[in-house]
């Protein structure tokens, strides 16, 4: 329906719809040019609209206040629906220097309560009241910000991995974006839903209310930018509008626009090819995280050898969790690497922890979660100390059944890892609901399942389908199934929670992964055409998590120094504010969602997270301190438990793992990643 201006009480005002859009009822209100706000982020004023006018394919809007003139040019994209390209331009006419903040935003019209996007950094409510982690969550209701309850927030946008905030009402979805940094300095981005409206703003510079989350369950206070201006100076910002249907998935196309707008002006860095990759990574898991005496790989390392015998050992982590952090997937990438490669040190190592694993059976019939020093066969990082996690535990099957499956080509049988497996398989498949639901969370000792709430049982898709490929077993793939149409739920719905232990039913990219790899292999297992239309819709909300973009990292912090790319990088979570290289666990599967769906888009982003994890794989002893092979769980990438700029300096038996896993499994597309 395109935009409509016309006069209100107040003066004029422009109204954007959705192309689609035919009841009028819905659309983005811009009833001003500008907000000015004070250092305490008060407003203090406005620039209104003063006349919009016809500019030849476009729209020109110009306004005047006491302190400032501005235009803002607006244009139709040709290359998407529904979007406009901003350029706002405005001169400081104050006769002294003033430091003050600007917001650009609008109200969202139309029936029914609103949701949210902020990719990467928030999601609808963003967290459940019943959620035991404590992060920013949105009531519309209002709420207590000291407990980070609020029916407002602003955040720095390098907290986004695309900086841009969605709003959805019953009728439409709205959007603005902008860059991470203008000529004001950092940008933000920021919305409200309450009795009173909906709102989205773009802030220059940043502004963080009404409290600021720093990665911990305790807020900071607020957190407000303001630019200085000198008389007569002018300012040029670029931004970007979108109005879309109320569909859950609008904001798929915006992303891939800004993608593509993106991509052309930020560059990848890889620092080596897959090759060289794989062999850093092989030496680096087996060197520093593989404990021969207890056969385990530990989950982490100090980078600091020294501080570490200095403190007795502190530095490194002597536990292993059988999947997700540590565990089955890494030493299946060992043995491979070592089978393939002639290396009877590192292919050992993998089969000893395989063989750890599979002796470490809980009572319930599943593996134990983790392995202590000093303690033995725990449970793992869970909200109750007597729960086992369905993801965790999925994983270290899945992986223990593809080692399973390698080793049998080449002639190698492990009767002890075939046993593990299926009791792991008949578990899952044994406390599966009628509706295909495997519950998340398992009593250790009886079995019975604690928590049906969340997706953290996704991954037993592809745990089940292994097993039926490997066994023989139709009723493992006919469990797989069911279970594909009942987690559907949470993929249609753009709100995919509960996989990682650590961050209880909280929305994250690691749920993405699971999904997306699931039902790639539902797929594969009997062509629906269903699955890999929801694999294809899970990649898009997986690429939310994924940045379009290469940070601006504060001059004198190592990774400005080394020149490190954050296209590519996934951002944790909504609660654990970093980025990380998790999404290299579904490699193989992207890859193949984009020969089966000819989508240049999978290809492309598939691409970017390898080429950024090739970065930050020390080449040497002492390569940015760490030792060779050595990988860093952590790149900071805002004010979230570090400061913006740093990362932390522990390699992670997982990261190191991934990359040995990705690189081989990329292999195969080598020609086409042009790595």
């Amino acid at each position: 329906m395109g935009w409509k201006a016309e006069w209100s009480g107040g003066g004029r005002e422009l109204r954007v719809f959705a192309p689609e859009s035919e009841d009028g009822a819905s659309c983005m209100r811009f009833g001003r040019l500008l907000a000015v706000r004070d250092a305490e982020g008060r407003e203090i004023g406005e620039l209104p609209i003063g006349e919009i006018a016809d500019d030849g394919g476009g729209l020109r809007m110009t306004g005047a206040s006491e302190l400032y003139e501005a235009e803002a040019v607006w244009t139709a994209a040709a290359d998407a629906r529904g979007v406009y390209d901003v350029t706002l331009r405005f001169v400081y006419k104050g006769e002294a220097p003033g430091a003050f903040g600007l917001t650009f935003g609008c109200e969202l019209l139309g029936p029914g309560r609103p949701d949210w996007m902020i990719p990467g950094a928030f999601y609808k409510e963003n967290r459940f009241e019943k959620n035991l982690r404590m992060y920013p969550r949105y009531d519309y209701r209002g709420g207590d910000p000291g407990k980070m309850v609020s029916d407002h927030w602003s955040f720095r946008s390098d907290r986004a991995a695309l900086p841009a905030v969605f709003a959805w009402n019953d009728g439409m979805c709205g959007a603005l974006c902008t860059g991470e940094t203008s000529e004001l300095g950092l940008t933000g981005l920021g919305f409200r839903g309450n009795e009173a409206g909906t709102a989205i703003w773009l802030d220059f510079p940043y502004r963080e209310t009404p409290v600021t989350f720093v990665g911990d369950a305790v807020p900071r206070p607020a957190d407000v930018a303001v630019a200085t201006f000198a008389p007569g100076q002018a300012v040029t910002l670029k931004l970007h509008a979108y109005a879309a249907s109320p569909d859950p998935h609008a904001y798929d196309p915006f992303v891939r626009r800004m993608y593509r707008l993106d991509a052309a002006e930020h560059g990848l860095n890889p620092w080596m090819g897959l090759e060289q990759a794989a062999e850093l990574t092989a030496h680096g898991l087996y060197t520093w995280h593989y404990d021969p005496e207890e056969a385990i790989l530990n989950e982490t390392a100090a980078f600091d050898r020294e501080f570490n015998h200095n403190v007795k050992g502190m530095g490194d982590r002597p536990h292993m969790h059988v999947g997700w952090v540590s565990g089955a997937p890494y030493a299946y990438a060992l043995l491979a690497y070592g089978r393939r490669k002639g290396i009877e040190d590192y292919a050992s190592a993998g089969a000893a922890v395989l063989d750890k694993i599979a002796g470490g059976l809980s009572p319930s019939g599943i593996f134990w979660a983790s392995w202590v020093a000093g303690k033995g066969w725990t449970a793992g990082w869970n909200p109750k100390s007597d729960w086992l996690q369905a993801r965790t535990i999925a994983e270290a099957t899945l992986f223990m059944a593809r080692a399973l499956a390698f080793e049998r080509e080449r002639g190698e049988a492990h009767p002890a890892w075939e046993a593990a497996v299926r009791s792991n398989l008949d578990f899952a498949a044994s406390r599966q609901r009628a509706d295909g639901n495997f519950g998340s969370y398992y009593n250790c000792r009886s079995g019975e399942v604690e928590e049906w709430d969340g997706a953290g049982g996704l991954l037993w898709i592809a745990s089940l389908l292994a097993g039926a490929s490997y066994f023989g077993e139709a009723r493992y793939a006919e469990a797989a199934v069911l279970a594909g149409g009942y987690y559907s739920r949470f993929v249609r719905d753009e709100y995919i929670y509960g996989a990682p232990e650590d961050v209880h039913l909280t929305p994250t990219s690691e749920d993405a992964y699971n999904a997306v790899a699931s039902y790639v292999h539902l797929y594969e297992h009997d062509r629906d055409p269903q699955w890999l239309a929801l694999a294809a819709s899970a990649a898009d909300w997986m690429m939310t998590f994924r940045w379009t973009y290469n940070l601006a990292f504060p001059r004198h912090t190592l990774l400005a120094q080394y020149d490190y790319r954050s296209r590519g990088a996934d951002q944790a979570s909504t609660s654990n504010q970093h980025l990380h290289n998790y999404g290299l666990f579904c490699v193989p599967e992207m890859l193949r969602l984009w020969t089966y769906t000819k989508d240049a888009y999978y290809l492309d982003r598939t691409r970017d997270h390898i080429a950024c994890f090739l970065q930050f794989i020390a080449r040497e002893d002492g390569d940015f301190n760490a030792y060779k092979g050595m990988v860093t769980e952590r790149f900071y990438n805002t004010n979230c438990f570090q400061p913006k700029g740093m990362m932390l300096t522990l390699s992670h038996s997982w990261c190191v793992g991934l990359i040995l896993y990705a690189a081989q499994e990329a292999q195969a597309y080598a020609d086409d990643l042009k790595l």
